[in-house]
């Protein structure tokens, strides 16, 4: 489970992914996908007001892992459910968080899980291990993850870094987002000391044990450390010369994709009206969270949730777009900063052909 301050964003796996697939399917929480539907693998892309093809007697079961545990960026789900928009799709979803949320991917792939909650970056370095899985829609159009400074420090830019403690939960690729960051501004990884806080940059940051934290969501963590009495300044990493990424993806197994194109084309209507819904009446939507989660800062995802809300759609002509152009941009990256290393086939890592428009 995420906590306050971990970012999940380029984490570099223990063991390779394909060997960990027997160990994610044994401690599976989540459903299989239902049986296999004839379909053609290229599917017309259907529009947002096609109604839902007639429903069979009996749902389709199908469940959806989560990267973290329920917060803003999931509220469309819920709606989606609470509303019955599922339903009224022939879907019986299970949204649930697995005991370890970095198997999503594992779990999907494995077809354990048919869909699930992932990052960019997560699903190239899983192409590169060979799972068969890829994003059909993107829920979070730009990056999170920030570089963040008590206001009181006055350091605004990468420069100011040079000589400076930087806390961060010790995750390789948030080396590479700030040795980027750094070279932007003609200086180096080098002339920064990185300290391993663990998930504790909050704590970290507000107690002066580092002077900036690496990985912080700008709509979190950031008003988390407000509502202490911290106010704080972000530096957005595409800001700073990391290109501009998608933050969460909506994935699913090649399989469901090839066999089950019509599933896939009801789920993603049913996402796209709750994420609709959460656009019409964000209060509800955390309302709906509170009650999933109880463990919910109320105050804090009501903050989050509009700083969020744009991300969602900012432009691009539909919920859920991707480009080509952004994803092989961003393969590039890995690649030059050594997180991939090989070739992956940007192509077979997404896809637009399910989405509503």
């Amino acid at each position: 489970m995420r906590l306050y301050g971990m970012d999940r964003n380029l984490w570099m796996p223990a063991l390779p992914i394909m060997a960990a697939l027997a160990l994610a399917v044994a401690g599976c929480q989540g459903g299989a996908a239902g049986s296999p539907a004839p379909g053609s693998s290229s599917p017309a892309a259907p529009t947002a007001s096609t109604p839902a093809a007639s429903k069979p007697a009996t749902p389709t079961k199908l469940s959806v892992a989560l990267d973290w545990y329920p917060w803003s960026n999931h509220t469309g789900l819920y709606m989606a459910q609470e509303k019955g928009y599922f339903r009224e799709e022939g879907l019986e979803v299970n949204i649930y968080v697995p005991s370890n949320p970095e198997d999503v991917l594992k779990l999907v792939g494995a077809e354990k899980d048919t869909f699930g909650i992932s990052y960019q970056s997560d699903v190239l370095l899983a192409r590169g291990e060979g799972v068969p899985v890829k994003s059909v829609a993107a829920l979070v159009q730009h990056p999170l993850n920030s570089v963040m400074t008590l206001k009181a420090s006055g350091i605004t830019r990468p420069k100011q870094l040079e000589g400076e403690k930087v806390g961060y939960p010790g995750i390789p690729g948030q080396e590479a987002q700030l040795s980027t960051m750094m070279a932007r501004e003609g200086s180096s990884l080098a002339k920064v000391e990185l300290v391993n806080v663990g998930f504790d940059l909050v704590p970290a940051l507000i107690s002066k044990k580092v002077n900036a934290v690496l990985g912080a969501y700008w709509v979190h963590e950031s008003i988390l450390a407000e509502m202490e009495g911290y106010p704080v300044d972000v530096m957005k990493v595409e800001q700073w010369g990391v290109p501009d990424y998608y933050e969460l993806l909506v994935v699913t197994n090649d399989k469901v994709a090839q066999q089950q194109p019509e599933v896939v084309k009801a789920f993603l209507r049913a996402v796209a009206r709750g994420y609709a819904a959460v656009e019409k009446d964000p209060k509800a939507a955390i309302d709906l969270l509170v009650k999933v989660n109880p463990e919910t800062k109320r105050e804090l995802e009501e903050k989050g949730i509009q700083l969020l809300m744009p991300l969602w759609r900012d432009g691009v002509p539909f919920f859920g777009w991707q480009t080509r152009e952004r994803w092989q941009a961003y393969a590039d990256w890995m690649k030059e900063q050594k997180l991939l290393t090989k070739e992956v086939p940007v192509d077979l890592a997404f896809t637009t052909e399910f989405l509503p428009r």
